[in-house]
């Protein structure tokens, strides 16, 4: 019995070490052709947003919205991806 609590204090050291990990590693997408950039930690914080000035169009916002939206949903997957390699259950 106590060689399984001495295991399972051992996996639980394990995870939050892998935890801490990746909210220490940053994930890059972007999108539309790399008008629109965005860094991403593994914990999900949104870290940085890089808008290019020539993706800015006064008269057509809602394509610079799209992408932006495109760009942060491709770093949510690339991070969650990641989490499930991390931090398999």
């Amino acid at each position: 019995m106590q060689q399984l609590m001495k295991q399972a204090q051992e996996a639980q050291k394990q995870m939050e070490k892998s935890k801490e990990e990746l909210a220490n590693t940053a994930i890059e997408a972007s999108a539309g052709g790399g008008i629109v950039t965005v860094e991403m930690s593994g914990a999900y914080e949104l870290l940085n947003l890089h808008i290019k000035p020539e993706a800015v169009d006064p008269d057509d916002v809602e394509t610079l919205e799209d992408v932006v939206i495109a760009a942060v949903n491709e770093a949510l997957n690339q991070v969650t991806k990641l989490r499930e390699e991390k931090l398999p259950l």
